[in-house]
């Protein structure tokens, strides 16, 4: 009994979750010790994850939210305030950029291309000083030297380019270091790695991956853009809290920002894709237990190891690596992203756990994010 109200103490009371969920973590946590495996899949730290992200959308702080955790036919999902519960769309923002990497190596399976090519090949117009020497890997590893975002950023959202306008000042926008010496996040090199998928399959970028990405994968409720969503399905953002490039809450920014209809059809390869928990479980589930469906298994493999030897940052093809990137209680072999919207993915061979969790708060809101506390719950609960 004394061990029994340890069990609460430590885990519910350091997070002060409603007092629904301390009833139901003794009980899930009694359950999944009586199941004979607390320690791979435990309960009671599932509803204590379950519960921050409830106690944020309950007191205001979050609008919606949702969570996610698969481990083999394990599932726990959960959804807070959202139109759909646990299956809410939300817009996923840099969670897009594994997605878009998978389309390049889509075309690397296929021959079409190999990672280790010349972006130059490709984007004959890309060809100024350093530029030529940079590999379609660099792209997709944050190593090429291209910026962030273009200092042209707000002025042609507010103008409503399209993203070839975006591609066609991405050519010539400057370096910021010579390809391959450094490590800086980048969402102009996803960008131009999209356009080399464009220009060798002849499809627009969110008809590739819905055809040879998405509906393979039994991801219904996912588009890069809109696609066949609409506008009273998604989640909205809370612009408010958002960062300069994402209108701040400005009321002149209203046209352009998040929540717009222009931002949300755009379909920035970079950050513009809406999906649910189950849907972003599915598609990290095909690298955690490739099939050879989306891609050859050895593909999969190599593009959740760490690609940037020697720099100061470890990333695969598309994904953050290692447990900096998700929780400490993680291995060494988990990969993911996390996107500025307050959305965050990982998944962690080790336990063959996966988890999504997805809100309306972005992340540079608040700090701790909601989001954060809540997935070190839940990689404590399957350690």
């Amino acid at each position: 009994m004394r061990w029994d109200l340890g069990f609460e103490s430590s885990i519910v009371a350091c997070y002060d979750p409603l007092s629904m969920h301390r009833r139901s973590l003794i009980a899930g946590g009694l359950a999944a010790i009586s199941s004979g495996w607390a320690a791979k899949f435990d309960q009671g730290g599932l509803e204590a994850a379950a519960a921050v992200l409830d106690k944020a959308v309950s007191s205001g702080q979050v609008r919606a939210a949702s969570l996610t955790v698969w481990q083999k036919d394990r599932k726990f999902e959960r959804g807070f305030n959202g139109k759909s519960g646990a299956d809410s769309i939300f817009l996923i923002a840099s969670i897009t950029k594994p997605m878009t990497s998978t389309a390049v190596l889509v075309l690397a399976d296929r021959g079409e291309l190999k990672l280790s090519d010349k972006a130059v090949k490709y984007l004959p117009e890309f060809n100024e000083g350093d530029r030529k020497d940079i590999t379609i890997e660099q792209l997709l590893t944050h190593t090429s030297g291209m910026p962030d975002m273009l200092p042209e950023n707000n002025d042609l959202r507010r103008a409503h380019q399209p993203v070839s306008k975006f591609v066609e000042l991405a050519m010539t926008t400057p370096l910021l270091f010579k390809p391959g010496t450094q490590y800086k996040y980048q969402s102009m090199g996803i960008l131009l790695a999209a356009e080399i998928v464009q220009r060798i399959s002849g499809q627009p970028l969110p008809t590739f991956l819905d055809r040879e990405v998405f509906q393979p994968l039994g991801m219904t409720r996912t588009a890069l853009g809109m696609g066949r969503l609409k506008m009273d399905q998604v989640e909205m953002g809370q612009v408010g809290d958002a960062a300069p490039e994402a209108g701040s809450g400005d009321p002149t920014t209203k046209s352009w920002d998040w929540n717009s209809p222009y931002w949300r059809n755009f379909g920035a390869p970079w950050g513009g894709a809406h999906s649910t928990g189950p849907d972003i479980a599915r598609f990290l589930d095909s690298y955690l237990h490739p099939t050879g469906k989306i891609l050859k298994v050895e593909t999969a493999r190599d593009a959740i190891r760490n690609h940037n030897q020697g720099l100061s940052t470890p990333r695969g093809i598309g994904f953050t690596v290692g447990p900096k990137a998700s929780s400490d209680a993680n291995s060494e072999k988990v990969f993911g992203h996390t996107g500025s919207t307050g959305t965050l993915c990982w998944a962690d061979p080790a336990t063959e756990t996966i988890c999504v969790i997805l809100t309306t708060l972005p992340a540079g809101a608040v700090k701790p994010h909601p989001r954060d506390g809540a997935s070190d719950l839940v990689a404590q609960a399957v350690a």
